[in-house]
């Protein structure tokens, strides 16, 4: 079979056997395409370890066309990781092929995350105005971001049933399909009881636009706030409070993370709390974490004066 039509086989796989997101599926077709121009229709017997280093090598000597600018390692790992889905993808077939273990990943250097110290944390939960409708959904918005570690598209694909304020918990699917129990502390509690008391509509989105055409079709689909509206909030108030972390939801996630663990959780649960599949993703916070044991350390330890 053509590389090309193998391609297109496995995007299918990965959207009805896998349930991986458009996005995912998108950036994957962006991948392999790139391979797929390097190698023409070869034929999947041929891929070898030598195509795949030169490969690699073409990797890291592009740069784009337009502004000059070679592909960072972290992106060219992008690249070969989707490579290797692929080929695992094949061999699952019984196509034969390059073995997926044989590519590896180049060293790359870690990514510095971006957390939110405890004053510019407080900093921006307080920034919306809540004496407005808006400000009151933008303050829910944020406090829940940091209350339950959730994805951006996560909490954008929430409903105003799939939250049980009494029970302050409830059941997501996240990333790759995968179910967790997501919780919600008092305080964001509070701020989405809020929220939804403001609201006048039976709308089943939980996050909706206040602004534009009210369109009722669908139970209000057309309302809901997208991923990028709910980043566009978070950016309008970093910007209003000028911090020097150019917080992101993502960011709110990572706070998350890092406040659970210096107050004592366990990594596992963190782990299981985030939704990853893979303990090693989780262990990335223990980079910042490490700068906690160390004040323990020195408050606590009879050698230090």
């Amino acid at each position: 079979m053509q590389l090309s039509t193998l391609i297109t086989d496995f995007l299918e796989y990965l959207e009805l056997e896998r349930n991986a997101s458009q996005l995912t599926i998108k950036n994957y077709d962006h991948y392999l395409k790139r391979f797929q121009d390097f190698t023409g229709e070869i034929d999947p017997k041929d891929i070898d370890l030598n195509l795949i280093r030169k490969y690699r090598l073409y990797l890291s000597r592009w740069s784009d066309p337009l502004t000059k600018k070679p592909l960072k390692r972290i992106t060219q790992n992008y690249f070969m990781i989707a490579l290797r889905a692929f080929l695992k993808y094949l061999a699952w077939k019984d196509i034969a092929t390059l073995s997926a273990e044989k590519v590896e990943l180049g060293e790359q250097d870690p990514r510095p995350l971006k957390i939110l110290d405890e004053v510019a944390l407080k900093q921006l939960l307080d920034a919306p105005d809540v004496s407005k409708k808006d400000g009151i959904r933008d303050r829910a918005i944020l406090e829940t971001l940091f209350s339950t570690g959730l994805r951006v598209s996560e909490l954008a694909s929430l409903n105003t049933d799939t939250i049980n304020l009494g029970r302050r918990e409830f059941g997501i699917i996240g990333k790759g399909g995968k179910e967790r129990v997501v919780f919600i502390s008092d305080v964001a509690a509070s701020w989405l009881e809020k929220y939804l008391n403001v609201r006048k509509d039976t709308f089943k989105p939980l996050f909706i636009r206040f602004q534009g055409k009210v369109d009722p079709a669908e139970s209000g689909e057309a309302m809901r706030l997208t991923s990028r509206s709910i980043e566009r909030i978070v950016e309008k108030y970093v910007k209003k409070l000028g911090l020097s972390v150019k917080a992101t939801p993502h960011t709110l996630r990572h706070s998350f993370a890092t406040d659970l663990l210096i107050n004592g959780a366990d990594i596992r649960s963190v782990q299981e709390m985030l939704g990853h599949s893979n303990i090693a993703t989780t262990q990335i916070y223990t980079h910042v974490t490490n700068a906690h044991l160390k004040d323990v350390h020195k408050a606590f330890h009879s050698g230090n004066k």
